[in-house]
């Protein structure tokens, strides 16, 4: 069945006066019930708000979901809460699993995480310890959201964004809308297709510079899509490394960030598919209590194409960025079973590497990636 959305980085709708009134919230808010969830009549439904300015996406997705006949509930979370419980809150409090949230994993059908950032969050002098405790908690609940429901993450376009990518909010909020509605039934086809002639391969290998040289076995594995199923907006061809081959290097250009701390020039390198070395130039002391989170935090749960011909530029955020076309990203931590994935965590952290600049991916010896560019 087609969708009817557009198949190009034209966004669909003129905006409205207000964003609120935009259209395009209810576009979006069909396509997350009709495609990316396939909602039911009678399906019990959890929306996670996250800052007031998911509002408007909380309020379309809502009416959405009355119309399909759901029952809908929603729960609101703010950084600021976050910002008392790790400032005043004990090491019991901060571990604390939140237990009512991961009661909505086993009471949801369908969940939808509407996250918007708010003001830069202000973790100075918050113990990288209490910061690692909290984000293992929230872990093991993401962990439920995986297990128990079908869900779908989508990242809101908000001020704090915008100036985090450093672009104006109305440009972010077209290239947001425009990535969301596109014709994804179309586009799963062609990527199915691509993830196709890489089934069978035995090896990749990343290149790109002096300090990025990381080859792994792919052997058994499978290669999947992501198409604006569980992310909106979407765009990947992954798979899983077999973690005893992981060998060489790589280097991080982009700040990545985890748990609203900012790690920048991020270096990794493996020997046998164990961490030989970890650094980063700010917050390293963290990076290492994460990479110490479990037994599977320091091993490759992904290795992925990012594909979304929209978003072009980097906005220091992971649901946006390991999307772009033209990047490559590997996720420390959980892996996805579904493509015969085995490493279990409870992170799954991915981390992005630009090669539109420059670098190649081989897989079987062939470039398949080149300057950005697939060849597949």
């Amino acid at each position: 069945m087609s969708s009817g959305r557009a198949s190009s980085c034209a966004s669909p709708e003129p905006a409205a006066a207000t964003e609120a009134m935009d259209v395009r919230w209810r576009q979006v808010a069909d396509v997350l019930t009709r495609y990316s969830t396939a909602l039911q009549p009678g399906e019990r439904v959890m929306i996670a708000m996250q800052e007031i300015d998911s509002y408007p996406l909380a309020q379309a997705l809502y009416a959405a979901c009355i119309e399909a006949g759901a029952l809908p509930q929603v729960q609101f979370h703010a950084d600021s809460m976050k910002q008392s419980l790790l400032r005043q809150g004990d090491a019991r409090q901060v571990g604390w699993l939140p237990e009512i949230e991961a009661y909505g994993m086993e009471w949801a059908d369908v969940y939808f995480g509407l996250r918007a950032l708010a003001s830069a969050p202000a973790l100075t002098g918050i113990p990288a310890e209490a910061i690692a405790r909290h984000q293992a908690a929230q872990g093991r609940v993401s962990a439920l959201r995986w297990q128990k429901t079908r869900w779908c993450l989508t990242r809101v376009p908000s001020p704090a964004l915008a100036r985090q990518a450093g672009i104006d909010l109305a440009a972010l909020r077209e290239m947001f809308f425009a990535a969301c509605l596109l014709d994804y039934e179309a586009l799963s086809r062609r990527w199915q297709a691509q993830a196709e002639k890489l089934r069978g391969s035995r090896t990749a290998r990343i290149v790109a510079g002096e300090e990025t040289d990381l080859s792994f076995s792919v052997a058994g594995r499978d290669w999947c899509v992501f198409a604006g199923k569980i992310n909106m907006p979407d765009g990947e061809i992954y798979t899983a490394p077999v973690n005893a081959t992981v060998n060489g290097r790589i280097h991080f250009e982009q700040p990545a960030i985890f748990g609203g701390v900012v790690l920048p020039d991020i270096r990794l390198a493996w020997r046998d598919g164990q961490l030989i070395h970890a650094s980063a130039t700010a917050n390293q002391d963290y990076l290492r209590r994460i990479l110490a989170t479990d037994a599977g935090a320091s091993k490759l749960g992904e290795f992925a194409f990012g594909l979304n011909p929209c978003l072009d530029v980097f906005c220091r955020d992971i649901l946006y960025d390991e999307k772009i076309g033209g990047t490559v990203h590997i996720a420390l931590g959980r892996a996805y079973p579904e493509c015969g994935g085995t490493n279990v965590s409870s992170i799954h952290w991915d981390l992005v590497k630009d090669m539109r600049a420059g670098g190649t991916v081989l897989v079987d010896g062939r470039t398949v990636l080149a300057d950005g560019a697939l060849q597949i």
